[in-house]
């Protein structure tokens, strides 16, 4: 089989295989068929594939740069009646690709998720509303924030957000890295049409990428939020993008998004369910150029106003807690937990924050490897808060390799 690649474009040469190999160079296999590359012609490079077989089938690329052109090759049983060739670049009986199985399969699976969740949801639907329940990624998210927000070990950061009379914002963030001297920033403007549901978001960082990012939340359906995000690396000429779709009502919270790559995308789904305050989650992920479950979590929790429990089991193998308790209106507290199957040792912490005043709060945590960790913040005017903190290892006082953090964050 031969296959002429026109183009017009500067590049690397390449012939893929969705969902398998490439070959780059003048010679090599995809699937133990044997595949050459004549490139002497100007603007057309010639691709032939010998040793054809019925696993050959599927969708090749021909890659030049940026180019990406599709090749749907199918290859048929030669039959016992004639010596034809038994190999077109477009035959008549088309095997399913098996990255395209693997999509359906995967597929299927989320719309029966989906399918269970939106059958608890009417069926609770009879009670009192409640609460939409949180997504899967923010279950516990009040024990992660006492154990997070406060600190910025080994970090000098500023952070500036502001808001133009047009209504666009903004926010630069820079930090520097006292252990490397690494300096890292991130500038980001935000656009939105709330009367048409409409989000506008560019981003750059210093590793030169640029992000765009397009929202659209309840005008198609009420609780539906969609998002289309690309990412851009001028230098490398990498690219990628994304896919998001989140619902949520009353008793259930679901999320599906995919990852396109080329050589094949990720999808990963999410679904939570509540009632009076108990929360179960399931989340997925499915790389369809692997055929493989690359992730595979579940999630059970109970949350009240002041007291929140979640438990979690990570791929089968990774198994953590947490609980949250506001004890009063200055104090809250936080401890976690975590177990890896096949170790013997525990992992925990306990972490604790409070309110000295309207504008002043002390944070601070220790957990089983004597990490003692504390925080500052105090707001020194309206739109500006200045945050210290440092960690000290229990088990070397002595040794030395502290950490100090300071952030600075400006808003206006």
């Amino acid at each position: 089989m031969t296959v002429n690649c026109h183009y017009h474009n500067i590049g690397e040469i390449k012939w893929c295989k969705m969902g398998s190999s490439c070959v780059t160079g003048s010679a090599g296999s995809i699937d133990e068929a044997s595949v050459t590359i004549n490139a002497t012609v100007s603007n057309v490079f010639t691709v032939t594939m010998s040793g054809l077989r019925i696993e050959s089938s599927g969708w090749y690329w021909c890659v030049k740069g940026d180019l990406q052109m599709p090749v749907h090759v199918a290859v048929n049983e030669q039959s016992t009646t004639t010596n034809k060739a038994p190999t077109t670049a477009q035959g008549e009986q088309r095997r399913v690709p098996f990255h395209l199985q693997s999509i359906i399969i995967s597929l299927s699976l989320l719309v029966f998720i989906v399918m269970v969740a939106l059958f608890i949801w009417f069926m609770l639907r009879r009670h009192n509303k409640m609460a939409v329940p949180p997504c899967y990624a923010d279950l516990g998210k009040s024990a992660k924030d006492i154990f997070n927000k406060g600190y910025g070990f080994g970090l000098v950061k500023l952070d500036v957000k502001t808001k133009s009379a047009s209504g666009v914002e903004f926010k630069t963030a820079g930090s520097s890295n006292t252990d490397t001297s690494k300096v890292a920033g991130s500038l980001e403007t935000k656009y939105k049409r709330s009367e048409y549901g409409l989000t506008f978001t560019e981003k750059w960082n210093t590793d030169n990428t640029l992000g765009t990012e397009i929202t659209i939340e309840d005008q198609i359906a009420k609780g539906l939020k969609l998002t289309f995000d690309t990412t851009f690396s001028p230098n490398t000429g990498k690219k990628s993008g994304k896919v998001k779709t989140a619902y949520k009502r009353e008793y259930v919270n679901l999320g599906c998004d995919v990852d396109f790559d080329f050589a094949g995308p990720t999808i990963h789904g999410a679904a939570v369910v509540g009632y009076e305050g108990w929360l179960a989650g399931y989340q997925m992920s499915f790389d369809t150029a692997k055929s493989k479950m690359t992730q595979n979590n579940f999630a059970i929790g109970y949350k009240t106003g002041d007291f929140q429990l979640h438990t979690n089991v990570n791929d089968g193998a990774e198994f953590g807690g947490s609980i949250y308790q506001k004890v009063s209106d200055k104090l809250e507290t936080a401890v976690n937990l975590a177990w890896t199957a096949g170790s013997n040792s525990t992992r925990f912490g306990i972490a604790a924050k409070y309110q000295l005043d309207k504008d002043a709060s002390v944070s601070a945590k220790v957990n089983n490897n004597s990490l003692v960790g504390v925080g500052y913040t105090q707001t020194l005017r309206p739109g500006v808060k200045l945050t210290l903190s440092g960690l000290v290892d229990g088990k070397n006082i002595n040794a030395g390799g502290h950490k100090l953090g300071l952030g600075l964050e400006l808003e206006a």
